[in-house]
């Protein structure tokens, strides 16, 4: 009995010991015969490289697993990629070589899918969502990925701990533009937004697409706007709420512009490829925004968001320009932006149609026999623009920036007429410059407290010499300003409803007016110097529990030459009634010292006529406005409806800064005008669609004391404005179509010629401004495409046509005396014709 317990205790300990050899045995096989004896059980098939699995040996998974159960087995043994084409075949390939990271991307605001939106890894590759708000891109060797989207704040995610079979769901927040609370984001398109503060943002980095826009130009963007336009097509002309363009405050970066267009009004002084956030605000402005009776442009560009070097360069049928921005240390950067006109080079359609445009004697005729004059002209027309930022950061609390800017455009003009068998010409020559420099300190002493300081300059030049070649005459004709200033800026915040901020503002400023004419001899030179200081308190209240949002500002203003205090009290009131429901109550007093004032219709040979003078106080009054608006503000499912009305007057204003060329040509008399007005925007977004319709109403009436008709019509009244859009934007491609109309401004038709005085003989005119141009109607259209190649180049191509049914409309008209037949001409002005554009860019 014992002999057979024994053998067996070493029967099975034998049996044992060989099942022990055999598991040791088969703790490392060949991966080949793991895959084969996959394929058998479950009846599947592995595609792979055999170079690639050859070398590994690894214990099989346990036959009772499940065959997803093994694949994921296997992919942690091995770090290869099993990826199941479908139910039967299997295809293994290198982890490491196309590890991929998937995820989903939504608006955190409505949870909708957010096609088109970028994925990059940083210095890596680059993908967009498809209309899923899927994406796909390669791991590589990234740390982490950004995702960024039009309308939306970018967003950062670490790459190390995510897991290739989890996708990541990545809800984006509405980019709120850092102005408080936005109350409507796709305002017109997307990258227009509509804030609480009262003020309209304008990202152009961000900005979609607008009618006849290839580019996103701050200046023509802001015409969209309803309560803005130009009655002459010029961006030196933006007439807000009735105002002249004079009474509008243009700052880049606190720095106040002169100049805001080249080509005498026809494009933006302002580069629309550097990136930068425009703020602008037609009532209710903040206290720290002085100088100006009507409304605020402020553009602003980023100096605190930096990741990577950056270049771009581009060109259109105008000019050509290049963006760089660069590190120089660890927390500093360099940003430069230039732009030149490729005139001196080529001559293409567009520029013609724009010089036709800028610089026609118009169409001149006499009024009796409509028989035309016609001047010829040789032009020679250059300009460019030039910026440059320095930021750097000093520790963790300090911010030095210096922004720089230099604006140029010449002109000269050989012109020719010939008038009764005589040949008239000249020789004119003119130079626009405005250039400026900011030094801006920024210290956080805490997280409640914060100040800013700030010495800016701007100058600004206007110089002409005209050359009357039968009469060696030589005229010459300056105006010149220097602004220079100093700014101080404390915010604190109470508690996280309550916020108050207070300051102080000097600013000198100095102009020149210079007339010299040779033949005969004449000469005068008048400077003028103005010193202001200015106090500034405010006090915001934002409750967004409550829906309420309040911010009352004072800015007290002493003049020294006059000895004159000047309160100027400002109102920022919005209410949310409902969750798509709300109100919305502007209000301020402002003042304005320097202005523009036309002495001369021929003076800078009728280009660029307007000049820049100081108030003295009494014949040159201090111009000052009030103005109030009511509106409300409707937003819901995409549906979004506003309405505005407004108030608004003006005093102090001088006949010779409204452009009268009738019997007020020369009158120099004081006024004021006053305009009631509303302005109604309807707005629906379809998925990739957006359409709206604006309308906007004003009655704007001028009254000078002392005249026989002492209230009539504002020369830059348009009693209603319509405008209508339509915009596509899928993916990579763009498409907008829109159309303004407008009923014509008003002019003063004449009488007769008035022989009292041989000598000079006048025009007699009827009242002013009795009668009005004929309807302004036209149809702009742009489309914008863009790619990328393979090594994350980038590339953008645009087209525009600007009224693309070639309507001719008349923008201007007035009257002059012909000396040679006695007789009045009658003086035509036309708005662009047909013009198309084309753009190309490189994002490197």
């Amino acid at each position: 009995m014992f002999f057979i317990k024994r053998n067996c205790v070493l029967f099975f300990c034998f049996v044992f010991a060989l099942n022990l050899k055999a598991q040791d045995g088969s703790k490392a096989i060949a991966l080949k015969t793991i895959l084969q004896s996959i394929e058998k059980q479950h009846h599947v098939y592995f595609n792979y490289i055999e170079n690639e699995i050859v070398v590994i040996k690894i214990e099989p998974p346990k036959r009772s697993l499940s065959l997803n159960d093994k694949i994921v087995y296997l992919e942690k043994k091995t770090n290869l990629l099993f990826d199941k084409v479908d139910s039967q075949f299997i295809t293994i390939s290198s982890k490491k070589e196309v590890e991929l990271i998937c995820g989903y991307v939504f608006s955190k605001n409505d949870n909708l899918p957010q096609e088109s939106a970028n994925i990059q890894i940083l210095n890596g590759s680059h993908t967009t969502t498809d209309k899923k708000g899927y994406f796909e891109i390669k791991k590589e060797n990234a740390t982490e990925i950004e995702i960024s989207h039009v309308g939306f704040r970018s967003q950062k995610i670490a790459v190390a701990n995510l897991k290739n079979k989890n996708c990541l769901k990545i809800f984006l927040e509405l980019d709120v533009l850092e102005l408080d609370n936005v109350m409507a984001n796709h305002y017109l398109a997307s990258g227009i937004s509509k804030t609480t503060e009262g003020t309209f943002v304008v990202k152009p980095k961000k900005l979609g697409i607008l009618p006849g826009l290839i580019e996103p130009d701050v200046l023509q963007t802001m015409l969209q706007i309803p309560g803005i336009y130009t009655a002459d097509e010029s961006l030196s002309s933006i007439n807000v709420r009735g105002g002249t363009h004079d009474q509008n405050l243009f700052l880049w970066n606190g720095i106040k512009m002169y100049q805001t267009g080249h080509f005498f009004g026809l494009i933006s002084a302002f580069n629309p490829n550097l990136p930068s956030t425009v703020s602008i605000s037609k009532n209710g402005s903040s206290a720290f925004y002085g100088e100006s009776v009507s409304s605020v442009v402020d553009i602003s560009s980023d100096p605190n968001k930096f990741e990577k070097p950056q270049f771009s360069a581009g060109i259109n049928m105008i000019n050509a320009d290049i963006y760089s921005k660069f590190n120089i240390n660890k927390n500093g950067f360099l940003e430069i932006a230039a732009r030149k006109s490729i005139t001196d080079l080529i001559k293409t359609p567009t520029y013609t149609k724009y010089y036709n445009k800028a610089f026609q004697n118009t169409t001149v005729s006499d009024f009796a026999t409509k028989q035309n004059i016609d001047y010829q002209n040789d032009e020679k027309f250059n300009f460019y623009d030039i910026t440059l930022k320095y930021s750097q950061k000093i520790g963790e609390k300090d911010h030095l920036i210096l922004d720089l800017i230099a604006i140029n455009d010449q002109l000269d003009v050989n012109q020719k007429a010939t008038i009764n068998e005589i040949v008239q010409s000249e020789n004119n020559r003119l130079y626009q410059k405005n250039h400026g420099a900011n030094l801006l300190w920024k210290r956080n002493w805490n997280t409640n407290n914060s100040s800013k300081i700030s010495v800016f300059s701007s100058s600004y030049e206007l110089d002409a010499e005209k050359n009357k070649i039968q009469d060696n005459q030589i005229v010459k004709q300056e105006n010149t300003l220097l602004d220079n200033g100093l700014k101080i800026e404390n915010n604190h915040s109470i508690t996280s409803k309550f916020s108050f901020n207070n300051g102080y503002q000097f600013n000198e400023i100095g102009s020149t007016n210079l007339d010299q004419v040779n033949t005969p001899a004449f000469y005068r030179k008048i400077k003028e110097v103005l010193r202001t200081h200015a106090l500034i308190v405010e006090g915001k209240y934002n409750d967004t529990l409550s829906k309420i949002y309040l911010n009352v500002g004072m800015r007290l203003n002493y003049i020294e030459k006059f000895k004159k205090y000047l309160f100027e009290p400002r109102l920022q009131f919005n209410y949310g009634i409902s969750s798509s429901l709300s109100l919305e109550i502007l209000g301020e007093f402002k003042s304005q010292n320097c202005f523009q004032v036309i002495d001369l219709q021929g003076d800078y040979f009728g280009v660029e006529k307007r000049r820049w003078i100081l108030s003295n106080n009494s014949t040159v009054p201090i111009q000052k406005s009030k103005q109030a608006s009511i509106g409300l503000s409707y937003n819901k499912n995409n549906w979004l409806i506003t309405l505005d009305n407004f108030y608004k007057k003006v005093t102090g204003i001088n006949s010779s800064g409204q452009g009268f060329q009738n019997q007020l040509e020369f009158a120099k008399i004081n006024g004021d005008y006053e305009v009631f007005g509303s302005e109604i925007l309807v707005q629906k977004k379809i998925n990739h669609f957006i359409t709206w319709l604006s309308y906007a109403y004003n009655d704007n009436n001028y009254n000078f004391p002392g005249i026989e008709q002492t209230e009539f019509s504002n020369n830059f009244e348009l009693n209603n404005v319509v405008s209508w859009a339509g915009t596509y934007d899928i993916g990579n491609l763009k498409i907008a179509l829109g159309s303004k109309w407008y009923s014509g401004r008003p002019e003063t038709t004449p009488i007769g010629i008035d022989y009292s005085d041989s000598l000079n003989p006048t025009i007699e005119y009827n009242t002013p401004n009795n009668k009005n141009l004929e309807n302004f109607f036209q149809v702009n259209f742009s489309t914008t495409y863009r790619w990328e190649s393979s090594n994350n180049t980038q590339y953008k191509l645009g087209l525009s046509i600007i009224n693309v049914f070639n309507k001719q409309n008349e923008i201007s008209e007035y009257y002059r005396i012909n000396t040679h037949t006695n007789s009045i001409e009658d003086v035509k002005a036309y708005s662009l014709e047909r013009t198309p554009n084309l753009s190309f860019r490189v994002i490197f």
